[in-house]
Order: structure tokens, then sequence, then C-alpha cells
């Protein structure tokens, strides 16, 4: 009786286990640093959306005043909610403006830098999910 039990008992070898992890192990090799890289690239929407937001608001500051505002806070424009970025206009003239925003995104040493200009050019002098 054993031994017809034993001729008919199934299941998977331990090198089919084996390859199945490491099959497992190569995919989340690739897949891993791809998310990583997708999930920073969101987090600098914030920058994006953010700067045009005091694009905006320094548009208006302009039409109304004549020059441009120094101070984020002149400008009457706020952050909501909880921010990977700090905010700043860097300088102004007569004619234009550099508002910035500057943040770690991944806790690596590298900042992350966008800056947006009364153009409203759009750039990223220091792009931390690159480097």
């Amino acid at each position: 009786m054993v031994s017809k039990l034993k001729g008919k008992i199934k299941g998977f070898t331990l090198i089919e286990l084996m390859i199945v992890v490491a099959i497992i192990g190569i995919l989340a090799a690739i897949a891993i640093p791809n998310f990583l890289r997708y999930q920073a690239k969101s987090r600098q929407s914030e920058a994006k959306t953010n700067l045009g937001s005091i694009f905006t608001n320094q548009t208006a500051y302009f039409a109304e005043y004549d020059h441009y505002g120094s101070a984020i806070d002149s400008i009457g424009w706020a952050p909501e909610g909880k921010t990977r970025y700090a905010y700043d206009i860097t300088s102004t003239t007569s004619t234009g403006f550099t508002a910035e925003a500057s943040g770690n995104i991944d806790t690596d040493d590298t900042i992350d830098v966008w800056r947006i200009d009364q153009t409203k050019q759009l750039s990223n002098p220091t792009n931390d999910v690159t480097s």
C-alpha cells in the first residue's frame, strides 16, 4: 500500500522552485529601480505645478503694481499642504523675475532644483532623478 501512494505524490522539485525564485529576483532587479525613478519623476510635478502658480501670481502682481514681487508672501502665494520643495523668488528686476523650487525628492545628496522666469520658461538645472 505504501509503494502505491509513493508513486502518486506530486509536487515541485527543488530545482523548479529555485528557477522560479531566480526569475522573480531578476524581474525585481529590473522593476524596482524603474519604479523608484517613476516615483521620483511624479514628485517633480509638484515643483512644476507650484512654479506655474507662482508665475500666475507674479503676472497678476505685475499688472497691479507695475513691478514684480520680491518675496513669495508679497505676491499672495502659499503652498497648500505638505510640500517636498522649498519655494523662493531668487531675483527680480524691473522687467523680470526668477522663482526657484528646491528639494531632495529621493533622500540622496543631490538637491532637485527647478526655476521659472517671467517668460514662463521652466528649467531644471539640477535634476535629482537623473543625477
